[in-house]
C-alpha cells in the first residue's frame, strides 16, 4: 500500500496547491460571456515586439528535433553585449520562477533561512518552502520594503535576501541611494536578489539600475524578463546576472535545455530594436493609470498605484465576489486575498478601449 505519509517530507505535505486559472474558453463557458479582457497577470498586450513576432511566426518545423541550446549560448552573447558584461555573467532560465529555484538551491541547505517582504512576488517564500527552508517574512511599509526590518530579520544562517524593486504588487520602490545602502551593510554576508522584472516600465529619476551595479556588488543577483515588457510570457524565459564567481555556482544546479529554441530566438530579436516597442508600451501604461485614477476618484476608491504596469485597488467589497461580477462582464482582475491584501484587487494596464471596458463594468458593478 502506497504510504504517502512516510515518503512525502513534512513540509511538502502541509504545502498548499497552486490553482492557476482554467483556460479563456473554458471561463467564457462558465461566465456565459463572449470574450474575456485578462488583467489578471501584468501581461503586454501590445507584444511581442514586431522583430520577435516575426520570428514566433517563422519558426522553422526543421529545427524541432533539434535540442536547443542548452545553455542559452547565442542570448548570453547578446546579453553581453547589451550590458557591456561578459557572457559568462549571465543564466538564462524558464521564466523567473526556474532562475529563482537555482539560487536558493545553490545556496541554501537545510537550517538555512531567506528574508524578504511578506506582500511581495509569491514565488520567493513559495520555493524557499517547499525546498524545505526557511522564510522569514518582514512587513511591508507604507506598501513597500522596509530595509531595516530586513537588516534586522537576518541571522547567521540567511543565504539570500530577496528585494522585489519595483515592488510586485505595490508598485513601490527603492531609490539608488536605498539600494546602495543596503547593499552596503549588508557588506557580502548575504546574496541579495534584486528582481527587476518590470524594470523596463520605469521612468523615473533615481531609480536604480542594478546591473549598473554588479561590479562594485559581487553579492548581487539581478534578475530581469521577458515576460513583462518584451511581452513573451507564453514562451517563459527570463535571466539573471551576477559576477562570474557566483553565476559559476548557480548554474551548478541549474537545469539544462530548459529554455527552448523558439524562445531563445525570440528573445534575442526583441531587444534588436525595443526602443519604439518600450515607448508604446509606457504611454499605453501611463494612459490606463490616468483613467484608473479618474475611476478611483469618481468612485471613492482607495488605490496604490506605483510603478509597473498594474496598479492596486481596495475595493468595498470581496475581492472574491468582485472577481466574479467582473467575470460575468468580461473582464478579468486579480483578486488580492492570496497576497495577503484582502479586500484589494489588482489590474493590469493594458490599451485604451480594454480599460474603458473596465471601468464600465467597475461602475456597473459598485455602482449600479
Amino acid at each position: 500500500m502506497l504510504d504517502l505519509e512516510r515518503l512525502v517530507p513534512a513540509h511538502v505535505r502541509s504545502f498548499e496547491v497552486y490553482t492557476p486559472s482554467k483556460p479563456d474558453q473554458e471561463l467564457m463557458r462558465l461566465f456565459r460571456v463572449d470574450h474575456l479582457h485578462r488583467l489578471n497577470n501584468n501581461e503586454n498586450p501590445l507584444g511581442p515586439p514586431p522583430e520577435a513576432a516575426r520570428i514566433v511566426q517563422g519558426f522553422p518545423p526543421r529545427l524541432t528535433p533539434i535540442y536547443p541550446s542548452g545553455d542559452a549560448y547565442a542570448l548570453r552573447q547578446i546579453l553581453a553585449g547589451r550590458f557591456a558584461k561578459s557572457p559568462d555573467q549571465f543564466l538564462v532560465g524558464n521564466g523567473s520562477c526556474e532562475v529563482i529555484s537555482s539560487v536558493i538551491k545553490a545556496f541554501c541547505a537545510e537550517g538555512d533561512n531567506i528574508v524578504t517582504a511578506d506582500r511581495t512576488f509569491a514565488v520567493y517564500e513559495w520555493v524557499a518552502k517547499f525546498s524545505g527552508i526557511e522564510a522569514r517574512l518582514t512587513p511591508l511599509k507604507d506598501f513597500g520594503f522596509d530595509p531595516d526590518a530586513m537588516l534586522a530579520a537576518r541571522d547567521e544562517r540567511t543565504k539570500i535576501v530577496f528585494v522585489c524593486n519595483p515592488n510586485n504588487p505595490t508598485g513601490t520602490w527603492w531609490d539608488t541611494a536605498t539600494l546602495r545602502r543596503f547593499l552596503d551593510t549588508v557588506d557580502s554576508r548575504q546574496i541579495v536578489v534584486l528582481d527587476e522584472a518590470y524594470f523596463e516600465f520605469v521612468d523615473q529619476i533615481g531609480f536604480p539600475d542594478g546591473m549598473k551595479l554588479l561590479e562594485q556588488y559581487p553579492n548581487l543577483v539581478v534578475f530581469r524578463t521577458f515576460s513583462k515588457m518584451y511581452a513573451l510570457a507564453a514562451l517563459r524565459i527570463g535571466y539573471l546576472c551576477s559576477s562570474p564567481a557566483v553565476v559559476d555556482i548557480i548554474r551548478r544546479t541549474h537545469v539544462v535545455y530548459s529554455v527552448n529554441s523558439l524562445a531563445q530566438q525570440a528573445a534575442a530579436a526583441a531587444m534588436e530594436n525595443d526602443g519604439p516597442f518600450i515607448a508604446a508600451t509606457r504611454a499605453m501604461v501611463a494612459a490606463g493609470k490616468e483613467k484608473v485614477l479618474t475611476l478611483c476618484g469618481e468612485l471613492g476608491l482607495t488605490c496604490q498605484c506605483g510603478e509597473g504596469n498594474f496598479v492596486m485597488i481596495r475595493v468595498p467589497t470581496s475581492d472574491t465576489l468582485l472577481y466574479r461580477k467582473l467575470m460575468a462582464k468580461g473582464v478579468m482582475i486579480r483578486t488580492m486575498t492570496g497576497f495577503r491584501f484582502p479586500g484589494w484587487i489588482r489590474v493590469s494596464l493594458a490599451r485604451e478601449d480594454v480599460m474603458e471596458e473596465f471601468c464600465r463594468a467597475m461602475l456597473g458593478v459598485l455602482r449600479p
